[in-house]
């Protein structure tokens, strides 16, 4: 009797919270479900009928448990039905309807949401750098991330509707490929920072968080002017299957809260070695600096690129990432100052670990799943199914180690720095360097 008065009360509590806006956004969702599945339910299979009749309730709880979701959701939801119905079908519109070709057809949104996310760098690190204006620049930074995400996820709505409109045995959910998995990263990283942002209540991580970010927005930029990956293209026979649309997301959920970590692992070492002068305890920051240059002398042959030599665009980036070590080595002091506690810094990186760990698990084993269906084995040992697996066994280690030996501080920090070079090469330096069933993500 008295547990089934508490368990009553547990769940009247619960729904006791919920205010007006709760039940409206949860109305919404559930009649755009029904909406869904009257309008394209004949041309869905049992799989993404089961998906859809998923999605609804996961949505009304996402949107319970962290409130802002609600009105990210709902402003996406429509600006993207605006898109497509200013398209009516054709997609040659896209260039004479002033409101997509500037703002709401796929490319137009991906390009704000670059543009943005670079803003959204540049005013944290004011509010990081300048004094008596922090807070106010810090802020800033924070709204202008909010949109950065909010365009990333209406481009990637639309593009969707883009692929279909394209032909009916092209269309696709967009996370089909690099560009569209590095869209992908770039919201969900910076999705999960505006998050542990709310929770701890500080917004000095995201100078740090924001640098892997915009890393990944100007490898978009490049990937997109070099191959021209904006275009869609038809999916490939081995991609043509509803698992797809859960590995993918499932899996990025797992590199994007890794590479959360991993800038949180930075800070936690940039604030502990703040009163350090010798330069050889200054060894986080000489490594930012080899990672921020990374990109440029790998990817450096583009368009404009003179034989062995560096394209403009590199070396602009390359300057650009010489002038943010500089900051960081000369104004690390204040940094460090505006950096939560060290215990704070160490348990947003636990939580993002082991968020990450979660998803990448389950991605992992639905990877298995569709590979079976596939190729006809759960198991292949491919270039990136084996990194998937060190991936996987170095953050287990972590986590034992976090959980059964009490792992903390310095240790537990470079172990999460070094993660983010595991990890990177698993996302995207197998499909530079290595080849396998998975050559269809080459660059």
């Amino acid at each position: 009797m008295n547990t089934a008065t508490t368990t009553l009360t547990l769940h009247e509590g619960f729904f006791a919270r919920r205010n007006w806006y709760d039940w409206l956004f949860a109305v919404i969702v559930i009649a755009g479900g029904l909406f869904a599945f009257s309008r394209y339910g004949a041309a869905m299979d049992v799989y993404e009928k089961g998906i859809l009749t998923c999605a609804v309730p996961f949505a009304i709880w996402l949107g319970w448990f962290w409130r802002p979701l609600r009105t990210l959701m709902l402003l996406v939801a429509a600006f993207a039905l605006l898109a497509i119905v200013s398209y009516q079908g054709d997609l040659k519109r896209a260039e004479t309807v002033f409101w997509l070709k500037y703002f709401l057809s796929s490319q137009s949104a991906i390009l704000w949401m670059c543009l943005l996310f670079f803003m959204s760098t540049v005013f944290y690190w004011l509010g990081a750098l300048v004094k008596g204006q922090g807070d106010a620049m810090e802020g800033l930074g924070s709204k202008i991330a909010w949109v950065a995400v909010g365009m990333a996820l209406i481009g990637t709505m639309v593009r969707w509707y883009e692929s279909h409109q394209i032909g009916p045995d092209i269309g696709h959910i967009p996370v089909s490929n690099l560009y569209e998995v590095f869209v992908m990263f770039c919201w969900m990283t910076a999705g999960f920072y505006l998050y542990y942002e709310a929770q701890y209540k500080t917004r000095a991580l995201g100078a740090f968080v924001m640098l892997v970010v915009s890393a990944a927005v100007g490898f978009l930029l490049w990937y997109t002017l070099v191959r021209e990956a904006h275009e869609i293209q038809p999916l490939v026979p081995a991609l043509k299957s509803w698992w797809m649309k859960i590995h993918v997301p499932a899996n990025f959920i797992g590199y994007g809260t890794f590479a959360l970590s991993a800038m949180v692992a930075f800070a936690y070492l940039i604030k502990q070695t703040a009163g350090e002068t010798r330069w050889y305890k200054l060894v986080p920051l000489w490594l930012l600096g080899v990672v921020l240059c990374f990109e440029p002398i790998v990817f450096r042959q583009s368009p404009g690129a003179a034989a062995g030599g560096m394209s403009s665009y590199w070396a602009v980036y390359f300057g650009i990432s010489a002038l943010i070590v500089g900051s960081i080595l000369f104004g690390r002091r204040r940094l460090a100052e505006r950096l939560p506690s060290l215990e704070v810094l160490d348990d947003v990186m636990y939580k993002a670990i082991t968020v990450g760990f979660a998803f990448f698990t389950i991605a992992t084993v639905l990877g298995a799943l569709w590979a079976a269906e596939a190729w006809g084995g759960y198991w292949s040992w491919d270039p990136k199914e084996t990194w998937a697996l060190i991936v996987w066994l170095n953050y287990a280690a972590w986590l034992h180690m976090r959980l059964m030996k009490g792992l903390r501080g310095t240790v537990a920090a470079w172990w999460a720095l070094a993660g983010l070079a595991v990890t990177t090469f698993a996302f995207i330096g197998v499909n530079m360097f290595l080849s396998g069933l998975h050559s269809y993500g080459t660059l």
